[in-house]
């Protein structure tokens, strides 16, 4: 990627610099390029070169986990450690905790400026007015670190920082009300990983590429392998040598560690837009990401609550040995169906497959349960109907059902009537769903099979909310060879129930 708009920058070196201590363990081939005196430099050179960019406008697509944040908050500080420095800066991030993050990166390198300004007989950083999301400046301007919600940034002047832009689910009025702020000064920096092809995010980069950069981006690529080029495995095993001398990934090379966190990923699609700077293809996902963003939990929200302390509750079971046994269970609230519990096991034996779900059957409030009744799953779901009767449905996966499973979660999830955990691998395991046509013009859904499952969690998902479009009363277990003893009864319903 070499349009105009694209910044470009040094890669490391194969040669061990002097800089490099003889006691180093790891495995890394590439170095950082030392600086003209032969010193490490503090910062690898994408980092760098985002951090001294002092033009109006400034965009990244970027990999996870190489810097990029902590770049950002260095320049912060480094800007506002200037004592003409008159303007204020105004960061956002996905959500409270990671604003909070933020100032933090940010006070750690503002201690250090301000440690070496007092030795001057000046100062940094203002004795009072910061807090957990504020540092305040002894110039008089301040870092406000904010939340996701774009009218936080309304009617604010100075610098803004988006951070993880892409994952904003409203990132354009995000821009929208961002932009206008630096009328009066400042610059505009969002950074993010990717969300797929339609997100806003990869829109502007689009735009600043192929159409002739109205917004004059400079515009910034850094993915897994780049940073790999740069040094960054160095600068990964001296801090693990540091931290855990027994760490595995001290003994890998750059291709080694690539290969490592490759598969490591939830799927190839993953890997790609979270490492590679590659945005997954909405088209052609049958849930998109913003039908996940959508339905998922708030951060902070305590989704799993004992099971006997909800309401109704249903579940879906999707059944493997080979793959994943998962559970996914439901409770109806006011016409929401919340996530409660995904219990998944791989590799388990049947008897312990068959308890956990005979526990789940066992709760007084478990209204229904869908098992799959394809393949391994008809004697075990079999089982399960004979001992719980009518409140175990049998699902067989042919192709008609499985389009109405997935057309029905879908349409749920288009309501904002399900949530569920905002967690990586569920994600994944719901993107991995494709519709497709066969020759014969038949519709099939199909799940991509990566390490981490095949699509069983959509599946057990799917059959939950499947439960629950045709609940059924209460029912008493009762043991295999039929009937429910007094004790029985006492034991789920309490002993006014003999009496009713």
């Amino acid at each position: 990627m070499n349009a105009a708009c694209d910044v470009v920058y040094d890669r490391g070196t194969t040669e061990r610099p002097a800089y490099v201590d003889s006691a180093f363990a790891g495995k890394c081939k590439v170095f950082p390029k030392p600086l003209p005196d032969g010193r490490e430099p503090r910062f690898l050179s994408y980092q760098a070169a985002w951090i001294y960019d002092d033009h109006l406008a400034k965009i990244s697509e970027k990999s996870r986990q190489i810097g990029w944040t902590l770049a950002t908050a260095y320049r912060i500080a480094r800007r506002h450690a200037e004592a003409g420095y008159k303007l204020d800066t105004w960061g956002t991030s996905r959500d409270d905790m990671q604003a909070m993050l933020a100032v933090q990166d940010c006070m750690v390198f503002a201690k250090v400026f301000d440690a070496g300004a007092r030795d001057l007989g000046m100062q940094v950083l203002d004795d009072k007015g910061s807090s957990g999301h504020v540092i305040a400046f002894s110039n008089g301007t301040k870092y406000y670190s904010l939340s996701s919600n774009p009218d936080a940034q309304a009617g604010k002047r100075g610098n803004r920082e988006g951070d993880e832009f892409a994952l904003n689910p409203k990132n354009r009025q995000l821009y929208a009300i961002m932009e206008p702020g630096i009328t009066w000064g400042g610059q505009i920096e969002l950074f993010s990983t990717h969300r797929g092809t339609t997100n806003y995010h990869n829109q502007l980069i689009v735009e600043a590429r192929e159409k002739g950069n109205p917004k004059n981006w400079h515009v910034y690529r850094a993915t897994l392998q780049d940073a790999l080029d740069c040094g960054f495995l160095f600068k990964l095993q001296k801090k693990l040598q540091e931290m855990n001398p027994s760490d595995t990934r001290l003994e890998m090379d750059e291709a080694a560690y690539f290969l490592y966190v490759k598969n490591r990923a939830a799927n190839s699609e993953s890997f790609n837009q979270e490492y590679m700077c590659i945005p997954e293809d909405e088209a052609s996902a049958f849930i998109t990401y913003d039908l996940l963003d959508g339905c998922k939990y708030a951060p902070g929200v305590a989704w799993e609550v004992p099971l006997a302390k909800c309401g109704e509750l249903y579940a879906g079971v999707d059944v493997g040995q080979a793959d994943r046994f998962v559970i996914w269970v439901i409770e109806k609230v006011s016409g929401l169906l919340l996530t409660r519990r995904v219990l998944e096991m791989k590799g388990a034996s049947w008897e312990a497959m068959e308890a956990e779900m005979y526990a789940m059957l066992d709760l007084p409030n478990m209204h229904r349960l869908c098992v799959d009744y394809t393949g391994i799953g008809r004697q075990f779901g079999a089982r399960a109907q004979k001992r719980y009767g009518s409140r175990v449905e049998l699902v067989t996966f042919t192709g008609a059902v499985k389009e109405d499973l997935a057309y029905s979660i879908r349409a749920r999830m288009e309501d904002r009537t399900f949530r569920i955990p905002d967690d990586p691998v569920i994600f994944a395991d719901f993107r991995g769903i494709r519709k497709e046509t066969t020759t014969a013009g038949n519709i099939r859904f199909a799940g991509e099979k990566t390490a981490l499952g095949h699509s069983d969690r959509f599946w057990a998902a799917a059959l939950a909310v499947h439960a629950e479009k045709q609940p059924v009363g209460f029912f008493m277990p009762c043991s295999l060879s039929g009937g429910s003893s007094d004790a029985d009864v006492s034991r789920y319903f309490g002993e006014r129930a003999l009496t009713v």
